[in-house]
């Protein structure tokens, strides 16, 4: 504005000058008189067609046709103004008495192009190395003048910043600007459109010489870009630009205001802006563009929260620093994955995972070190109660650690790293305490089953476009340790019973006192080896596999029941486990169980026949077996060498 403000102060007076001149002076020498002291004072060219048509009284003005001034020499886009017709008019007997009172200053289809250098210069900047003789103390520049209305219609803003590649243009540009008093208050009013948006600003800048002399004044600013709406009441300056005071924005999807800033509209994550943004509290710009926020309120597609924010610029991208806290706060709503919109944990057992592409390029948009306290936290069909915990974000990594949890009953501990620098990748190392494993079980995969209250950690990592490509490819390790509980679906010791596997479905279950597991993970497959159960009915160890990925398991059970008073005895049948979760098929294993029993008979013909052989050996304690027979062949040998001898020497007889 203010570079506007100071061609059009050098045009007033060459105005005043132009119209004296005309007293003696044909009109198209007055022009381009007009003319070279413009180029003089500003080092830009003006060229004036059509001619030049004044008026002396009482209205001291002029009235030209096409009006174009140049641009910058480094420019390469064009000059810098074009306008259809400029009409300038200034007060007679005003300027008699001393004072520039314009009353009048239309632009007519104006297309205004606003740039910035690679360096940062301004193509606004005149005089100096910019070439002509403008500075700011000279005649015209900054002449105090009031002005009645200024207009422009039908015209057109443009901004490049060749620094960044950012471009806006306002376009239908409308707008009108009053300044009643040089000391007073500057009001100005635009509609325009943006990118097919509708764009409307009304600003009063409070004390107009201040301001426009470099300082800060009073401001009050109301804008709207499509649904997108920003209320300002403070202080701020111009050049640079800062402000601080009070802030009410809606900035709806942020489309508006993204075409608005020559910026791409920002992927935000689903519950962190991907619908709507409003924001208030007291902002404070500084000159180096940074923006703080205090006593803020934040509401992220419908979601309150509140805290102290600062947004600093960076190199590459902007850094967010915030400590927040909001009664809840839903991250996403599919997080586990359905294969269609608003499916839970029950959808994923039977559909299977989601194949919908994740899009996390919103992470790449700014870095963040966020601290968050939430009443609730909603991750798609999980829910934790209470939450505090610290996210940072570093060049599209962010990392969740998980301070203070609660989570089913327990706790939860440890962080959560989603890494979309090249394609996307999840890990996280997780403790998980007193946790209720059903309704968490549930939620996450649809597997019910599994009923008990214990422990389990667990660390993994995928990678994959969609939580279908990360669960394929999942590894890691975990421990899980359960107290009393039981399997829901399954009655082992009825099996066992009666040697039929129909015992399973709705009712049927097998209690445990408690149940503990390690397990590897790889390639999309959980590998357990070491599965122990303890129950008051039957005890089991298992070994397997459970397919994560594909939803599927093969696992063998070998369950013992029926044990005697003294916990010796029972019958045991191995239990062969296999097919889809939402359908497993349960299998009695009798060819080992026949197996096992022969081999059992095999061990007892040979401890029979062994202690039959210790017996006719006369087996010496802690002598073995194959010690006992040389011992009593020995024996014997020595025995008929003795006889033998005795013959010879006739002692036989």
């Amino acid at each position: 504005m203010r570079w506007i403000l100071r061609v059009l102060g050098v045009l007033a007076v060459l105005v005043v000058l132009g119209a004296a001149a005309l007293l003696l002076i044909p009109s198209d020498r007055v022009a381009a008189l007009a003319v070279g002291q413009f180029e003089k004072v500003t080092g830009r060219k003006l060229v004036i067609e059509g001619g030049v048509t004044p008026t002396l009284w009482p209205v001291l003005g002029v009235e030209t046709g096409r009006v174009t001034i140049s641009n910058a020499d480094w420019s390469e886009e064009g000059p810098m103004l074009v306008a259809d017709a400029l009409a300038i008019r200034i007060d007679a007997n005003a300027l008699w008495g001393g004072a520039v009172r314009i009353t009048g200053l239309d632009l007519t289809r104006p297309e205004i192009l606003i740039e910035t250098g690679e360096d940062g210069t301004g193509n606004w900047v005149f005089g100096g190395t910019a070439g002509g003789t403008a500075s700011a103390g000279m005649a015209g520049a900054d002449t105090p003048f009031t002005l009645d209305l200024g207009t422009i219609r039908d015209g057109s803003i443009g901004y490049i910043d060749h620094s960044t590649g950012r471009s806006v243009l306002l376009t239908g540009v409308d707008l009108e600007a009053r300044l009643a008093s040089y000391d007073g208050p500057l009001d100005v009013s635009l509609t325009a459109e943006s990118g097919g948006e509708a764009v409307a600003l009304d600003l009063s800048v409070e004390a107009f010489r201040t301001a426009y002399e470099g300082g800060v004044s009073p401001v009050t600013l109301s804008a709207q870009a499509g649904q997108a709406r920003v209320d300002f009441a403070g202080r701020a300056g111009f050049i640079p630009l800062v402000a601080e005071g009070a802030l009410e924005a809606d900035l709806a999807d942020l489309a508006a205001v993204s075409a608005l800033s020559g910026t791409e509209r920002p992927a935000l994550p689903q519950g962190f802006g991907s619908r709507s943004v409003q924001v208030a509290g007291d902002v404070t710009l500084t000159a180096e563009g940074s923006v703080h926020l205090r006593k803020g309120r934040v509401v992220l597609d419908g979601t309150a929260v509140t805290g102290d924010m600062d947004l600093l610029p960076g190199e590459d991208r902007p850094k967010l620093v915030a400590r927040l806290a909001t009664d809840a706060l839903a991250v996403a709503e599919h997080v586990a994955g359905g294969s269609g919109a608003g499916e839970g944990g029950g959808a994923v057992a039977t559909a299977g995972w989601s194949d919908r592409p994740i899009d996390l390029s919103g992470l790449g948009a700014l870095d963040a070190d966020v601290g968050i306290r939430a009443g609730s936290l909603a991750l798609g069909p999980v829910t934790l109660a209470p939450v505090a915990a610290r996210v940072t974000v570093d060049r599209a990594r962010a990392v969740v650690q998980l301070d203070e949890v609660g989570a089913y009953g327990g706790t939860l501990g440890g962080q959560f790293v989603l890494n979309a620098r090249d394609g996307l990748s999840v890990g996280g190392d997780l403790a998980f305490r007193d946790i209720d494993l059903q309704p968490m079980l549930s939620d996450l995969t649809g597997f019910r089953r599994l009923i008990g209250t214990g422990d389990l950690t667990l660390d993994f990592l995928g990678a994959g476009g969609s939580v279908d490509a990360i669960m394929r490819g999942l590894s890691g390790s975990g421990v899980m340790n359960l107290g009393s509980g039981a399997i829901e679906g399954l009655d082992i010791a009825g099996m066992i019973r009666t040697l039929d596997t129909g015992y399973v479905g709705e009712g049927q279950r097998t209690v445990f006192d408690s149940l503990s597991a390690s397990f590897d993970m790889d390639g999309g497959d959980l590998f357990n080896r070491d599965l122990l159960m303890a129950g008051p009915v039957v005890s089991a160890e298992g070994a397997g596999r459970i397919g994560l990925g594909a939803r599927d398991l093969e696992y063998r059970i070998r369950p013992t029941a029926l044990r005697g008073a003294d916990g010796t005895g029972g019958v045991s049948v191995p239990l062969w486990i296999t097919g889809s979760w939402a359908a497993p098929s349960f299998a009695l294993d009798l060819e080992a169980l026949a197996q096992e029993n022969l081999k059992d008979e095999a061990k007892a013909l040979e401890d029979s026949l062994k202690a039959k052989a210790a017996a006719e050996l006369d087996q010496q304690e802690g002598e073995s077996l194959e010690d006992a027979a040389k011992r009593k062949l020995q024996e014997e040998l020595g025995q008929e060498a003795g006889g033998l001898l005795l013959d010879l020497l006739g002692g036989g007889n």
